[in-house]
């Protein structure tokens, strides 16, 4: 029955062809499939990952949450009626627009329209990126994360908790109130920002190399103001990454190295070291909030906050080089 990760977004757009443009050129990503009112991305072997819609309105229409097959399906639809939320069976029409076997639509306390989903096509055909870019990391972690604002984020945890199944990460109160759930290993697939609306923050989609983060990262210096968050490592899911503002004016966070967490024997705890080891300055903050995020980083500096880097087979080697005082510091932790 459970939700195993995020496995596509819709996202309302008032200029289709700055989408185009920002998804292919910008974030690397296929451009797939466009008419006049819709355009479609990849980002990997799925026929598809983010449908941007034509509209008056911006911001996500959809999140789509993908569920191990028709049975599991079946059974969060049977325990969403259950539990009081309204649930609507998707149409065949809606089901080869997703580009999926089967779906279900409801909502949650807040007004996010959610389908649940199982069966995404695969393509035949190799991912093609828009740019030169190593490809995004995805597989049985989706495609990424999704982190939503609330007016108050009593109103929507119990949802995502004791009805969808969600189970907290960890939280931080400064320099804004922000939980973090997972799914699956990745560190998060949703989080909640209290922000006093309902929203988004942003999305995030992370690549196989940091080099692919550091050249967007260029691309971007290019035009500043598009850049919402400056090059900075989060503190509790380890990402390195940076924050552009989207052609839907919000957030879309483009990082590399996420941690991946042991389901089984994860203890949820309260982040006192604030969002970030180093870096990411928050251009959005108003200018008190900002000065307090600072000031968390030099203290998480000044006590030597330092975490391992996190590698996958294959873009990384190992340093041949001796460093007798590394060495010796590394040998008495083992021993410690």
């Amino acid at each position: 029955m459970g939700l195993e990760g995020l496995g596509y977004v819709g996202i309302r757009a008032k200029n289709l062809d700055d989408w185009s443009t920002y998804g292919t050129r910008f974030l690397g990503m296929q451009l797939v499939d466009k008419s006049r009112g819709t355009l479609a991305l990849r980002m990997d072997d799925r026929k598809q990952r983010v449908i941007i819609h034509a509209d008056e309105d911006e911001g996500p229409s959809f999140y789509g949450w993908e569920v191990a097959g028709a049975a599991a399906l079946d059974a969060l639809a049977a325990h969403l009626e259950k539990c009081g939320v309204k649930v609507a069976r998707g149409s065949r029409a809606l089901a080869e627009e997703r580009r999926v076997r089967d779906l279900i639509v409801f909502a949650d306390p807040i007004g996010n329209r959610l389908e649940a989903f199982h069966g995404a096509e695969i393509s035949s055909e190799p991912f093609k990126p828009g740019r030169s870019i190593s490809g995004f990391r995805t597989g049985p972690l989706g495609m990424g994360h999704a982190v939503l604002t609330t007016e108050r984020i009593d109103d929507v945890v119990p949802f995502y908790t004791d009805i969808l199944g969600f189970r907290l990460s960890d939280y931080f109160v400064r320099p804004f109130k922000a939980y973090f759930f997972h799914v699956n290993p990745r560190h998060h697939s949703v989080a909640f920002i209290e922000s006093g609306k309902n929203g988004i923050h942003h999305l995030m989609f992370e690549l196989c190399y940091l080099d692919d983060v550091g050249q967007a990262y260029d691309l971007a210096l290019r035009k500043p103001e598009m850049i919402g968050t400056t090059f900075g490592r989060h503190a509790n899911d380890h990402v390195t990454s940076f924050y552009s503002w989207s052609p839907s004016a919000f957030l879309v966070e483009y990082g590399w190295g996420g941690r991946t967490i042991d389901l089984e024997n994860w203890t949820p705890e309260e982040r006192k070291d604030g969002p970030s080891l180093w870096g990411h300055d928050r251009m959005w903050l108003p200018p008190e909030k900002r000065e307090d995020a600072r000031d968390l980083r030099i203290s998480v500096a000044e006590a030597g906050g330092r975490v391992p880097l996190n590698v996958m087979d294959g873009n990384y080697l190992r340093a041949s080089d001796v460093c007798p005082w590394w060495n010796a510091n590394v040998a008495a932790r083992k021993t410690g």
